[in-house]
């Protein structure tokens, strides 16, 4: 059997948005599959007891902006800093919702890293109020979904829980910031990276834990 990556993320991490396109190659290469665990970083974040967004110090809410910009030019990703619809620096967004969305359409097989992305991208580059129900069904459709179905799973009770259960397996691998990707077949237990500046360890990490290499 392959490699898994556990990713732990939350549609409205611009940093997940920018590595996005990076992991899925990297694991494509390997032949790793991703398990996409969208969580409730407030809680996980509360657990770990890492700063949200709007508690952190303003030079460091500053620095953030240049880091986001540097990134985005490095990864050729379109992404504006200070979206016109996410005022994260005063309040988080409301993308639980969303996220259930997501993790609806994975429990129905449905490609829900392909959604994930796509409503993070219009977020972060489209200027669209991604986390209203009605630009929900927009984007849902756009990734050939029907959004009003996946709208009406996101409140079912198993999909809810399952948010939850991500959640608590996040706070039990020790996730402490967003987005992390963890190799549960790393024997040793260290292949397990925060940030999308640390894909390339992620890269090397699977081709050393790849079957049949040394």
């Amino acid at each position: 059997m392959g490699l898994t990556v556990e990713y732990y993320f939350a549609l409205a991490s611009p940093w997940a948005y920018l590595g996005h396109a990076q992991l899925v190659d990297i694991c494509r290469r390997h032949g790793a599959r991703i398990d996409d665990l969208l969580i409730d970083y407030a809680q996980a974040f509360a657990a770990a007891g890492t700063a949200m967004l709007a508690h952190r110090p303003p030079l460091r809410r500053k620095y953030r902006l240049l880091e986001l910009k540097r990134w985005s030019g490095l990864r050729s990703v379109t992404l504006n800093p200070q979206p016109k619809h996410l005022s994260g620096e005063a309040a988080e967004p409301a993308e639980d919702q969303a996220a259930r969305m997501c993790i609806a359409a994975k429990w129905l097989e449905h490609d829900s890293l392909k959604l994930a992305f796509a409503i993070a991208k219009a977020l972060w580059a489209e200027e669209r109020e991604a986390f209203r129900p009605e630009v929900l069904l927009e984007i849902a459709r756009e990734c050939g979904l029907d959004g009003r179905a996946l709208l009406s799973a996101a409140d079912a009770p198993e999909v809810i829980a399952q948010r939850k259960a991500n959640t608590e397996r996040a706070i039990a691998n020790g996730v402490f910031g967003m987005p992390t990707y963890r190799v549960p077949d790393d024997p040793q237990g260290e292949a397990f990276f925060w940030g999308q500046d640390r894909l390339d360890f992620l890269d090397r990490a699977l081709a050393q834990l790849k079957p049949g290499q040394a």
